[in-house]
């Protein structure tokens, strides 16, 4: 990869909060401020729509993957700079975490928990040790923190878990923890 690429997880849908766009749109603006290459799932929808356009408006690399069942439902978005069509949700899934130096969860539903929940699984087992980092806009993702807390409180985890995930409030604390990471 020609720089650095961040794989983006977040929902098609905009969600109920102002703030789940705004911070996508930030996101997006702020990867293509430091020349790093977008990666997420090709919809022109939700917030998925939201990174990619304001990547895209700020002269940013993007990379979008996207199974052929979901091109009408996400509305793929076929102007990226690059845009690949996979055969299965498994196959998208690969090809973004393996085109990515990290990952940045955004609010977003099952598809994102499940993405999420396998990056963390595949860094527990040791198969990476790329960054994991969940933009914690508005507190979206509060829950899921303290449901991790207790996995590892009922003894299904060691704390090691927590410690696979960071959390950022804002698009610029994201950035901040990614260029720490990726240093």
């Amino acid at each position: 990869m020609p720089h650095k690429s961040v794989c983006v997880y977040c929902g098609s849908r905009p969600g109920a909060m102002p703030a789940y766009a705004e911070h996508a749109r930030s996101l997006g603006q702020l990867l293509a401020a430091e020349d790093w290459q977008l990666v997420y799932g090709a919809g022109d929808v939700g917030l998925m729509g939201e990174v990619a356009r304001a990547a895209q408006a700020a002269g940013g690399d993007t990379f979008g993957v996207i199974p052929a069942h979901l091109i009408a439902l996400e509305v793929g978005k076929a102007d990226l700079t690059r845009y690949v069509v996979t055969e299965t949700m498994h196959e998208r899934k690969k090809v973004m975490f393996m085109n990515a130096n990290a990952v940045v969860v955004l609010p977003g539903g099952a598809g994102s928990l499940d993405e999420l929940f396998e990056v963390m699984t595949w860094a527990q087992l040791g198969l990476h040790a790329k960054p994991i980092l969940i933009l914690n806009t508005e507190g979206y993702w509060d829950p899921l923190l303290r449901l991790i807390e207790h996995v590892i409180d009922q003894g299904f985890a060691d704390r090691s878990l927590a410690g696979l995930i960071q959390v950022a409030d804002t698009p610029e604390h994201a950035m901040a923890q990614l260029r720490a990471a990726l240093a």
